[in-house]
């Protein structure tokens, strides 16, 4: 959401229903998205034996797959959010 100290555009949007649902998202996707969000501890996945990760547990690529979802949804919006200010702008 915006606020007075952030200028971003909302990613949210509320739907026939009523729900606050993320950009490119089902409200079932939203739900899950940010419980998954809440859940994942950051850097949590399978570890190598040199400490890293090796690879994302089944929660977290599933985290990752809904907010590639999210984002590629929202990237088409914001240039067609731009294309529609451009079009509607004149200096005439």
């Amino acid at each position: 959401m915006t606020g007075p100290t952030n200028n971003a555009p909302r990613r949210y949007f509320v739907d026939k229903r009523g729900d606050r649902v993320l950009i490119g998202l089902t409200p079932e996707e939203t739900f899950e998205f940010e419980r998954l969000d809440r859940e994942q501890a950051p850097g949590e996945g399978q570890v190598a034996s040199n400490g890293r990760n090796a690879w994302p547990d089944a929660g977290e690529r599933r985290r990752l797959e809904l907010y590639e979802k999210h984002e590629g949804a929202w990237r088409d919006w914001m240039a067609q959010s731009r294309t529609e200010r451009r079009e509607g702008f004149s200096l005439s």
